[in-house]
């Protein structure tokens, strides 16, 4: 590899370095201690040095310096791992420069052509490199340590590396840690001693930041049931939040797609950046607090102070930019937080005073005015070009009011009349209110004091608004948190929570989408409208709203909108009782946007088939059950029941386990506090019941209580009417419940839990999603070894290493390619069995490492057979137990099984004619090749009679085809009972390969001789026993007559003997032509004529042992597998 040139002296070097060639201009060394025999104490000093100071030579012991004539200084200009690499240079060097040294004068001017020359090498090289980091020349010589100590592909792309200590045992060892896209990777070599290891990301199941009396601070990596400890980081909080990006990268792009889709910064897996992956989480954590849509990026951050009108006083804190939005957060935490759309923004200006003040003008007629702005003119002038404003507001708002009535009068005139006639009956089917509204609207007249104390609330908030603004660009401070807590008028419900979710973000910005989604979706069939119709009328169906076909069309109408925006969620139970609850308190379009809110951004992966948010969630909530209430802790002696009881809790906001005038509430605080809220809830409702539980002894008897708490759960404040409220249920009196009030139970959880901080649940939330996703792949894992050891042969140990293989090799594939088919493969949805499949390219790949077959020449084509053997749906794929079976059968089948598999790989539909295109190497096929044969089509005559073509159930749009799987079941059970005899006659050119295919298994075995001998008796036996059947029958007779039994023929007919020669014996005799008829065999003809010879029995009966290619594959590096 060509350096960028350094200054080195010699004389310091020399005790390090052993000079093998030089000439006047360039020398040739190799590092002390390297091909040197044992290399003794000197080598060992010396490669410890070279470990700890990160020094190339550890991986490079050969380098070239430039020297110029009468000069003590040298510079360095190339290294190598190898001397045939070196070597390499060292001639270049001699046949392109050295000729050319010879014209310049001076030396100075020969050094600054050497210098350039060699720049220019680097250049060249690096044009087309992938990585883009702030020292190339450094990350060039760490990506070369990296690539030769680990053995990975060069796709591997590294991150970054951090000095560090490892701890084995109670010795650390002082190395490098190595973050790549896949991989953590360490390296250490102290005194002859090395340790390394490579972890892929997607198999760690735990990463933390941990502290102990031996180790101050250090991070904890648990992977394959193995832990690691590191330590002596530089800047560990950095270290640690990368690689948790890293490691949720790899869950989210290899287990969780769904998701990963959505982040179009992270769909290529060569392009991923340090630089990328902190952008990508600040942009995520700008996002979340500020809730606004997932397409914004966080693109400037400023310091700077806010004059608030309210307290008159001006406050510090950030200012953050993105597209289409300006948002400030104050350094107090929750003290201040605002939100400007750039849409409302009507003009930007700067005052006249001397800092020169940044004034951003809102439609609200607000001026808000941000001081001490770094480069606030630039900042002004792209406010001005991105919102479209100017500098007077009185002209834009103008300008403003003028465009909005235009747009009103012509909106309809760009549609046609056809067109224009729908939307019209689209917009009167949606419903333009909300349902509480026109199934309980409220009296203003009504004096009674639940009324009088909700219009006391309600004043509370029109003078909050009065005072702190309304709208988007409220000021959103402590006190507006209070007046949450305190509940949320029935009036303003709906708008308030559109406001603090950030759905009236996504609703101001696709105006009229719900209206076509709801055209576009109506009449469509799925699964996900069948079960919606399903639950329709199990959505609070004791309020009057939902037993009326208003709020049964309502939503209908929003959840198959949803489910036809969204298929990959479609519809998932307990979102028709969450959109129950919304369309009561807002208007149908702004509860789809709520809906969308709730399930793409403040609850992710909630609603998907799996639930891993909602699993996480729980994991997180275990965790601080353990932090805020260890005695429940200690006294349940399983924590799952903590994840059973709450599970509806998470995934319905408490909606179903509390009564609706109580559940309302509980939404409130979440719009506004998000998963927080409800983490605070479930803790405090566990503190609350904390003596009875720990009275309880079983889970049955726990679950008895809470329930009971729920359903004592009352609002006292609620104008609600007796026919809306749910009613608590009545107990006996000697285990009744105390009433308990909601908002008393709110107030307590942020008393008592209310430092919890949304950073810290988002980090733990990070932290357990690994554990989540590791415990689901597990369950996968241990339900496909229960099915599959049910039909193989192999032990328990043999069966998890060839599925961790299996896996394996699914992944290798998506690690370094962009849209990855493999990824498309992996749908957790499936069956456990179809969750993992692999095309013919993996196949083969594996069948190479495991098949005792792979010795032969034809190995390509073979593997290429068995894989069309396999795959009997005609997908291209094939799942674990088809794979572990065909090698079962190599393995552990009796001859007359191995015989056959064989037999059916040579004819249709797995056999296929296979001619590479690469005329150097005909046996051997290339992956476009391979791909190509596996897809053709070869009919048989079963498949002619029946036009029925087998298919993989119907997976388009989320649906399964439950009867074509027991189809598919049934079919299994009737091919064990499957007999020799309905096996196809095998033609003329299937039997010669089918010969050329026995010959190659027995190359190398201790008896071939033996072998080739038996199988030319075979196949001249087999020949005449054809011709004597083909005399038998009558050339006038219509249909040929089957020939006689293979035992008769076999004593009828001459077989010769078998002393003659080896080149004639092993000669396959060729058939007599006949131009009427092509000859065939049956399955029981070759079966009896392989019998009849002993070497051939013994040679298939043989037992071969699996365990020692898994021990070889688990030892090649993972270069060398994906060059196969």
């Amino acid at each position: 590899m060509w350096l960028k040139p350094e200054e080195v002296m010699l004389k310091n070097a020399l005790k390090l370095w052993v000079t093998e060639k030089s000439n006047t201009y360039f020398v040739l060394q190799r590092r002390r201690g390297y091909g040197e025999e044992g290399g003794g104490l000197t080598g060992l000093l010396v490669g410890t040095l070279d470990a700890v100071l990160d020094s190339t030579s550890k991986v490079a012991p050969f380098r070239i310096l430039h020297q110029t004539p009468e000069s003590q200084m040298y510079w360095s200009i190339a290294c190598g791992a190898s001397r045939e690499e070196i070597t390499k240079h060292w001639d270049w060097l001699l046949n392109n420069v050295m000729k050319t040294l010879s014209v310049f004068d001076s030396s100075e001017d020969i050094t600054s052509f050497v210098q350039g020359k060699i720049r220019g090498l680097i250049a060249e090289e690096a044009k087309d490199s992938l990585f883009h980091e702030e020292d190339p020349d450094k990350f060039r010589e760490t990506l070369m340590k990296f690539e030769t100590w680990f053995g990975l592909p060069e796709e591997e792309k590294l991150v970054t590396y951090y000095s560090c200590s490892y701890w084995s045992g109670r010795v650390p060892c002082q190395g490098w840690l190595y973050l790549s896209t896949n991989f953590l990777s360490f390296y250490s070599f102290l005194l002859g001693s090395e340790v390394k290891f490579v972890i892929p990301w997607d198999e760690i199941s735990k990463l933390e930041k941990t502290s102990t009396v031996l180790l101050t601070e250090s991070i904890h990596v648990s992977a394959r049931g193995e832990d690691h400890y590191f330590s002596m980081f530089l800047h560990i909080t950095e270290t640690f939040l990368l690689m948790e990006q890293l490691a949720d990268y790899a869950m989210r792009r290899l287990f969780d797609k769904e998701t990963f889709e959505n982040e179009p910064c992270l769909a290529d897996p060569l392009q991923i950046t340090k630089r990328v992956l902190e952008t990508r989480a600040h942009s995520e954590q700008f996002r979340a607090y500020f809730r606004l849509p997932r397409s914004e990026s966080l693109q400037e951050v400023h310091e700077c102070v806010l004059w608030l009108p309210f307290s008159h006083f001006n406050i510090l804190g950030k200012m953050c930019i993105s597209e289409n939005y300006v948002c400030f957060a104050s350094l107090e935490g929750a003290q201040c937080k605002l939100i400007i759309p750039l849409r409302e923004v009507v003009g930007v200006d700067t005052s006249g005073s001397g800092n020169k003040p940044l004034i951003i003008f809102t439609k609200g007629k607000r001026a808000l005015r941000f001081s001490d702005v770094r480069d606030n003119d630039r900042l002004m002038a792209k406010l001005r070009l991105a919102s479209g404003a100017v500098v007077s507001p009185q002209h834009s708002a103008s300008r403003e009011i003028s465009e909005v009535s235009l747009s009103k009068s012509d909106s309809l005139e760009d549609y046609s009349e056809d067109q224009q006639i729908s939307l019209k009956d689209s917009i009167r089917t949606v419903s333009t209110e909300a349902l509480m509204t026109v199934f309980h609207p409220q009296d203003a007249e009504n004096l009674e004091p639940k009324m009088l104390k909700e219009k006391m609330k309600e004043q509370s908030w029109n003078i909050h608004f009065e005072e702190y603004g309304r709208g988007v660009c409220m000021f959103r401070t402590k006190k507006t948190r209070d007046l949450v807590i305190r509940g949320i008028p029935e009036n303003l419900r709906g708008e308030l929570w559109l406001l603090f979710s950030g759905a009236v973000n996504d609703m101001a910005t696709h105006p009229g989408y719900y209206n076509e989604l709801v055209e576009e979706s109506m009449g469509t069939c799925s699964l996900a409208t069948d079960e919606i119709e399903r639950d329709l009328r199990r959505s609070l169906p004791e309020h009057p709203a939902f037993q009326s076909d208003t709020g049964i069309s309502a939503l209908r109408r929003v959840l198959t909108a949803y489910a036809y925006r969204n298929p990959k969620i479609g519809y998932c139970q307990a979102m028709n009782i969450l959109t129950s609850v919304l369309l009561l308190y807002a208007k149908e379009e702004e509860a789809f946007w709520l809906l969308v809110a709730v399930c793409e951004r403040m609850l992710p992966d909630y609603f998907n088939r799996r639930i891993i948010g909602a699993l996480v969630d729980q994991a997180v909530f275990e965790e601080l059950i353990g932090c805020h209430l260890p005695q429940l802790t200690a006294h349940m002696a399983d924590m799952t029941f903590f994840s059973s009881v709450s599970l509806s809790w998470f995934l319905t906001l408490f909606i179903s386990v509390l009564p609706i005038e109580s559940a309302v509430t509980v939404v409130d605080c979440f719009f506004y506090e998000g998963i927080k809220a409800i983490l605070q809830l479930g803790l405090a409702t566990l503190d609350y019941n904390m003596e009875r539980l720990l009275n309880c002894k079983d889970d049955a008897e726990a679950v008895t209580v809470l329930n009971r708490f729920f359903d004592n759960v009352t609002n006292k404040d609620s104008p609600l009417p007796p026919s809306v409220q749910q009613a608590p249920v009545l107990n006996d009196g000697k285990n009744s419940h105390p009433k308990v009030d909601i908002s008393d139970l709110i107030r307590e959880s942020y008393e008592k839990y209310g430092d919890i901080r949304s950073e810290e649940v988002e980090s733990m939330r990070c932290r357990n999603r690994l554990y989540v996703i590791q415990t689901l792949e597990g369950t996968t894992k241990q339900n496909v070894l229960r099915v599959v050891s049910q039909e193989v042969k192999f032990s328990a140990a043999e069966l998890e290493d060839l599925y961790d293989l299996f896996k394996m090799e699914h992944f290798l594939s998506c690690y370094w390619t962009l849209n990855s088919p493999s990824l498309k493969h992996h749908d957790p949805s499936q069956p456990y069995l179809d969750q993992y499949q692999i095309d013919c390219q993996q196949f083969r790949v594996l069948y190479n490492f495991l098949s005792p077959w792979s010795h032969c020449a034809n190995k390509d084509a073979l593997a290429l057979w068995t894989f069309r053997l396999l795959d009997e749906n005609s997908d291209y794929l094939i799942n674990f137990k088809e794979f572990c079976c065909a090698l079962d059968v190599m393995y552990n089948g009796s001859f007359t099984d191995i015989l056959k598999l064989l037999f059916k790989m040579h004819i249709p539909p797995a056999f296929t004619e296979v001619e590479s295109q690469n005329p150097s190497n005909v046996t051997k096929l290339s992956k476009e090749d391979l791909i190509r044969f596996s897809q053709l089509n070869v009919s048989t005559v079963s498949d002619q009679n029946d036009c029925s073509v087998k298919k993989s159930p119907e997976r388009a749009k989320g649906k399964l085809d439950i009867q074509m799987y027991l189809k598919q079941w049934q079919d299994e059970l009737l091919k064990k009972e499957e007999s020799i005899k309905n096996f196809p006659r095998m033609s003329q050119s299937q039997f010669i390969q089918f010969s050329k295919t026995m010959f190659n298994l027995f190359h190398g075995d201790p008896e071939e001789e033996l072998l080739y001998r038996a199988i030319a008796n075979v196949t001249r036996l087999l020949l005449k026993m054809e011709e004597v059947g083909r005399k038998l029958t009558s050339p006038t007779s219509p249909a040929r007559s089957m020939p006689a039994s293979p035992a008769s023929q076999g004593s009828e007919s001459g077989i010769q003997d078998c002393s003659e020669d080896k080149a004639e014996s092993t000669s396959i005799p060729s058939p007599q032509k006949d131009d009427e008829m092509e000859w065939s065999f049956a399955f029981e003809q070759i079966l009896a004529s392989l019998l009849n010879e002993p070497a051939l029995v013994r040679f298939f009966e043989k037992h071969a042992d699996i365990k020692t290619r898994l021990e070889k594959v688990k030892q090649t590096p993972l270069k060398c597998r994906v060059k196969l």
